[in-house]
Parts: structure tokens; sequence; C-alpha cells
């Protein structure tokens, strides 16, 4: 493939991407099948981001002297790989089998230049690819409106006064003929999305079109607009689902799961029927080698555990009912739907473990997605995977903030698929002075460092009730027991004891952050007049279960 040939297919694909990002917003309103999770918006970008990396990828590493050596094979095969491996979501999955299709198409005809006859071949390998990989396909979806696409263009084909590309033919000449024949697929698809609600009833009920067929019609008028040079196309804009109406309720299983998996004669089927009997909206795709895997479970680990000793990677779990609730919140605010998309996003997002709705409030505060623990702080790693996933950033920072979530933390971010370093912190105190370095503009790297430097400087105390006496006589049950840094130092009264964690603390230190527990026995006005020396004492309520109080010391 020539060096022009290259960079315009990237072209295309930034184009796609570009008008895909634009209406990123307004597709995930749209979404409501299979469950109205609001995301397919999101999965369609980053399957499209993944082919528009690998491409800047072979550019990068391929200087111009090189460019004209890589042929059509090599590439399309990189790309079709890298939307299977970039592919989330059923909507993603999907859109990375139309992919590998059009792939297929345009590696078998490699002799061919890029005209008319074999952007028609390439949809209807696309269609034929996509159909192939759904056990149960259902109409009026994406699969309706490639498979429409594809039949429009076979039928227009023959009408057509140069359907082949001459040899002699320019850049300009060929890139007029594809926009010509896009442009009637474009047509086609719009209609299709249009007759979606005729076929599928939830999709009537709810009041939409569905949201990834009319994503692949925004792809494909992205690339038209740029093969014509001109004004975006003007595409229909769709209103938001209502969100009083059936559908909206959450599907029978709780967790989008999706994963890669290498190995050796990996057979399609045969995992695919173990999946059906845990889950459903299975779609298990790939080749001998490499598979994508997208179930609907309840139990994440079950599904990985069934590919046996099989290499596992890029894991990436959605828990599709607080999916479907913030969905519907944000649905339910007056002038809040289709915000504008060019926003930039986060680098780094911080996920934080927490327990107590004050302690929620301040990791909020601080731009964190705080997955709640329970009293015990104890998160499966499902949950912190479905908790990595809500962030809304490629790169994530994720604050344990107990000693007991530490190995779950780390195995979780040994399986996501995002970047995700783990910064150590044992005690929801300290996770709280971490949360203070969070940079959303740097990368994970570099916020985790931030995070450690600060944690140098921070020492932490707290005050608890006895759950029971002492074997050997130093306290009673129900007695105060005071912890520097998880040394237990001082026992007796509530006050006297948070008097001595306070004393402690307060050498060399400017700032005493003091957070209120669930039934602390002293008014906030009694602890302030506790402090004694330079440092500042700031109170606020923390709402844990287990501690009456909560202390860290800058």
């Amino acid at each position: 493939m020539s060096d022009a040939a290259i960079l315009r297919f990237h072209a295309l694909v930034e184009a796609g991407l570009a008008a895909l990002e634009e209406r990123r917003q307004e597709i995930n309103d749209l979404n409501v099948f299979p469950v109205a999770d609001g995301d397919t918006g999101d999965n369609m970008v980053l399957t499209l981001r993944a082919v528009r990396d690998e491409l800047d990828r072979i550019l990068r590493e391929s200087g111009p002297s090189t460019l004209d050596q890589i042929g059509r094979e090599e590439i399309v095969q990189s790309v079709a790989r890298a939307a299977l491996l970039g592919a989330r979501g059923n909507s993603g999955v999907i859109l990375s089998q139309l992919i590998r299709g059009a792939a297929q198409e345009l590696i078998g005809r490699s002799g061919e230049r890029v005209d008319p006859v074999l952007i028609g071949a390439a949809l209807a390998g696309a269609a034929d690819q996509a159909y192939g990989s759904v056990r149960n396909p259902t109409e009026g979806t994406i699969l309706t409106v490639v498979r429409e696409m594809a039949s429009r263009v076979a039928t227009e084909l023959p009408q057509m006064p140069q359907p082949r590309l001459p040899a002699d033919a320019t850049a300009a000449t060929q890139d007029a003929l594809a926009a010509e024949v896009m442009a009637k697929a474009l047509q086609a698809g719009e209609q299709s999305v249009k007759r979606g609600p005729d076929l599928l009833p939830v999709l009537r009920e709810a009041g939409v079109v569905d949201a990834g067929g009319y994503g692949l019609t925004v792809v494909l008028a992205g690339m038209v607009q740029a093969l014509q040079g001109g004004e975006p196309l003007a595409l229909d804009h769709h209103a938001p689902a209502r969100i009083t109406h059936p559908e909206h309720a959450s599907t029978t299983f709780r967790y989008c799961t999706n994963f890669a998996v290498t190995g050796f004669q990996l057979d399609q089927r045969h995992y695919a029927d173990a999946l059906e009997r845990i889950g459903d909206s299975v779609l298990v795709v790939g080749d001998r080698s490499t598979l994508k895997v997208h179930v609907h479970t309840d139990s994440p680990e079950r599904a990985m555990a069934i590919f046996g000793p099989h290499a596992l990677s890029r894991i990436d779990v959605a828990d599709m009912r607080e999916q479907v609730s913030r969905r519907d919140a944000r649905l339910a605010i007056p002038g809040s739907v289709h915000a504008p998309a060019t926003v930039e996003p986060d680098v780094c997002g911080l996920l934080a473990v927490a327990s107590g709705e004050g302690f929620r409030s301040l990791f909020l505060s601080f731009g964190a997605t705080v997955l709640d623990g329970g009293a015990t702080l104890n998160p499966s790693t499902s949950e912190l995977l479905a908790a990595i996933h809500a962030v809304g950033a490629e790169d994530v920072v994720l604050l344990p903030n107990s000693a007991n979530v530490q190995m779950a933390a780390e195995r979780a971010a040994e399986l996501s698929e995002k970047q995700v370093l783990v910064v150590p912190t044992t005690s929801l105190q300290a996770g709280l002075a971490a949360a203070v370095a969070l940079d959303p503009g740097r990368d994970a790297l570099a916020n985790a460092e931030a995070m450690r430097a600060l944690l140098a400087c921070v020492r932490t105390g707290a005050v608890a009730p006895a759950a029971r006496a002492d074997p050997g006589g130093r306290f009673a049950q129900g007695d105060a027991l005071g912890f520097v840094d998880d040394e237990l130092v001082v026992w007796g009264q509530p006050a006297v004891v948070l008097a001595a964690v306070i004393e402690q603390l307060g050498q060399h230190a400017e700032v005493i952050t003091c957070l209120r527990g669930i039934g602390a026995p002293l008014a906030d006005d009694d602890v302030r007049a506790l402090v004694e020396g330079p440092a500042e004492l700031e109170l606020a309520f923390g709402g844990q279960g287990s501690y009456w109080w909560l202390l860290s010391a800058e």
C-alpha cells in the first residue's frame, strides 16, 4: 500500500471517529437495547479509536521510505485485530466484526484498487461477518442497517457509469467514486435507522431509533464528508429515550463483562455454549488463536474461569444497574442531554474505596469515583473492575483505603484493560489525604508518584470503642482505644484518648484532619477544645461505622 493510500485511509478513520465523538452522547442517550445502559456511543468510539491508534502506530514506526513496502494485507489485518481487541460492549464487538468482515474482503481482493465494486464487496462482507457473530440476530438494529446498506450498493452498482476504477485514475477520481457509492450506502442506512422502531418493539416503546445503527451512519457520514471535502453532511438528530418505560429496567444479569483470550485451537462455539449457561447477550468472536468475549452475567469470575489456562487480557467489567441508574438520572434533568462532546476527557481519574456518607462526599469533592466498600471495606474483584470501568478516563489511580482491599485492588488493576495504578493507602483518612494530589491532566504514573510523596508526610490516627475486654485487663468492652499509625497507644475515656492521639499526631504537624464517625460520644466543640499547640484542626463528618474518629496529620 502506498504512503498516500494509507494516509488517506487514516484520514477517513479520523473523520469517522471525529463524527462519532461529536454525537457520542446523543448515541448514548438512544441506547435501550439490549440493555438501557447508555454506553453505545462510548463503546463505538473506543473501538474506532483503537483502529485509529493502530494506524498511528504503523505510520509512526514506518518512515516514508518503508511505507510503500507495507502491503494492504498487513495493514488491514493489523486494523482488524486492533478493532477486535479494542472492542467494548455489545455495540463495540459488533462494530469490530463489521470492520473484520470488510477487512477480509479487502485482503481477498488485494490486487484490486478500492473502487465502488470493492466497497460494495466490503459492505457485504461486513454484514455477513456481523450476522454470523451474533447467536440470535435481532432486526431493527445495526445488523439490519449494515445489511440494507450493502443491499442498496449491490443494487446501484450496475447502474453506476463507472463502478470500476480506471488504471490511470487520479486520487481525486478515486475519492469522488468512493464518496458517490458510500453516499448511496449512507442514504440506505438512514432510511433503515428510521424503520428500526417498526421492527423492534423495544425501540418503538422507548421512542428511539437503534443507537448502534445510528452510530454506524454517523461514522459513514464523517467519511463521506472527508472524501467530498465539503461541509458536514446534514444528518438527522434523534431525541433521547423516554425514561418512563419498562425497557429501562436492568437486564436479568448485572455485569457487562468483556475480555480477550489468547491460546491455541480455541473453539468459539464450545465457549459460547458454556457462557450461555451463566449469562446472556453472549458474543464470542475472533479466530482459533485470539477471541474477544462479551457476556452479561452475575459472575464475571465464572465467565473468565471457563477459559481455563488460556491467557486473558483487556478485561472490562461494567455494572449495568449503575449505568442504567446514572443514565436515567441524567435524562431526567432538563437540558442535560446531548452535552457537547468537544470537552477533552480527563487523562487520569481517581477511584476510591470508601465507607460512610461523609467520606463518600469528601472523595467526590476531589473528583474521585467512589466504590462503596461496605462496613468492612471488602469489595470483590468484579466490583472493583466495574468501578474502574465507571471512571471517565483511561488512566486510573486506585486508592484501596484498607489493607483488606489491597490484594483485590492489585488483581483488578492487573486484569483491567485500562492503565490502573494502586497507591497502597491502608486507611480512609490516608486515602483522603492522597486524593488532594489528583491532577486529572497528568497520567496515572505522575499522579501515583505525587500521592505517594504526599503520603510520606502524613501520619494517621483513630479512636474506636473496644469490641471486647482486653484479656490482659488494660481496658473493658466499650472503652475508647487510641491508635497512631495502626499502633494501639492509649485507652480509657473518649476525651482523654482522643486528646492523647491528637497530641501525638500534632507534633511537627501543620494541619490535623478529624473525621467524625457515627455515634461519636463528643460534640465537635468539645473536640476542638482538646487541641493544644500550633496545629490547625479541621473537623468534618466521615460517617464511618466502626471508628468514632479517624485522623490524619500533615
